[in-house]
């Protein structure tokens, strides 16, 4: 089997935002998912995350992070998981989905 960027990602959508009840995939948090195979192994990977947050002092942000690790690290195929906040460039409404848009009722 093979790990994919698709299958990081959905383990991050059970990461929900405290403050909003929306997962950080469909918040537009996650700007990059970076599935690294591990040397010598066939089935191995390391992934490398960065994310932002709606805020640079956002009070969410070590659980968030937190959660990331523990959730991808959960995958069968995952060894290590490096999650990098990142500020630049910065967030805001138009990255989240529509289905948090939705839920936050923005339109």
């Amino acid at each position: 089997m093979r790990l994919h960027e698709d299958h990081v990602r959905e383990q991050l959508k059970k990461v929900i935002d405290p403050e909003l009840f929306v997962n950080i995939v469909d918040l537009g948090l996650i700007y990059v998912v970076d599935v690294v195979p591990k040397e010598g192994e066939t089935e191995r990977y390391d992934v490398n995350i960065e994310m932002t947050l709606t805020s640079p002092m956002c009070p969410a942000g070590p659980q968030l992070v937190s959660q990331s690790k523990q959730f991808v690290g959960e995958l069968e195929l995952v060894d290590e998981v490096d999650v990098k906040v990142v500020m630049d460039p910065p967030w805001t409404q138009d990255r989240m989905t529509d289905d948090a848009r939705d839920q936050l009722g923005i339109f």
